[in-house]
């Protein structure tokens, strides 16, 4: 892993939480966007030296949504700036960490993601987070 590459945050409407983030704390927003595979549109936020990910589901078949519902809103995931994100899940996977995905899908900002399973980490949810196109 080579650095938190951001802190994904699950909220309700993000329209609704963006002024904390960008009046009351003074952050800047980045920019909004859907992303369909993980059915949520997401605010990214810049916090210094890591970006803030607010996610808010689409639909209720989103897994942001079932956690919101389960945990309420609030922290969601970390994710890991990766390079190679094909060669690292091999290499998690061969030495037995539990994997949501084996092969990594289309994210936010083009990114290639995968999740490492929260019960293979201590109960948190790990992103990885390939934005070089390493896993092409």
């Amino acid at each position: 892993m080579e650095k938190v590459d951001h802190i994904g945050i699950a909220v309700k409407n993000i329209e609704d939480s963006l002024p904390y983030y960008t009046e009351t704390l003074g952050l800047k927003l980045i920019h909004i966007e859907e992303v369909p595979s993980e059915k949520v549109r997401v605010a990214f936020i810049d916090s210094g030296n890591v970006k803030l990910e607010l996610l808010q589901p689409i639909d209720e078949t989103s897994a942001v949504h079932s956690f919101i519902e389960k945990k309420g809103e609030g922290i969601h995931h970390v994710a890991f700036g990766v390079t190679n994100i094909q060669q690292r899940l091999n290499e998690l996977k061969e030495k037995g960490v539990r994997l949501i995905q084996e092969t990594p899908k289309l994210g936010a900002g083009g990114a290639q993601v995968a999740f490492i399973h929260p019960k293979a980490s201590g109960g948190v949810l790990y992103e990885l987070c390939d934005k070089t196109g390493g896993a092409k």
